[in-house]
């Protein structure tokens, strides 16, 4: 399990342009899941294009502590990250 932002940032830029799935807590019970694409990794922040057939909007971003924290997680088609 990566145990540094710069550890999960590195991990994310081996998987820039790869379908994954989204899976965040949304409070007590909810979650949500969505589809889309890894488009770009910033020093804080990465940004995923969104699949526009069950989307209302085109991107989201996530915070890499967000992943830390494990507020959300990503399966990539391939793989779990």
């Amino acid at each position: 399990m990566p145990t540094s932002i710069m550890t999960i940032k590195s991990k994310l830029d081996s998987h820039l342009g790869d379908s994954l799935t989204v899976v965040a807590r949304a409070g007590r019970k909810k979650v949500t899941k969505r589809r889309g694409i890894l488009k770009n990794t910033f020093p804080a922040v990465f940004v995923v294009d969104l699949d526009q057939d069950s989307n209302n909007f085109e991107h989201v971003s996530y915070s890499y502590t967000d992943l830390l924290t494990k507020n959300i997680t990503l399966k990539f088609d391939d793989a779990v990250q």
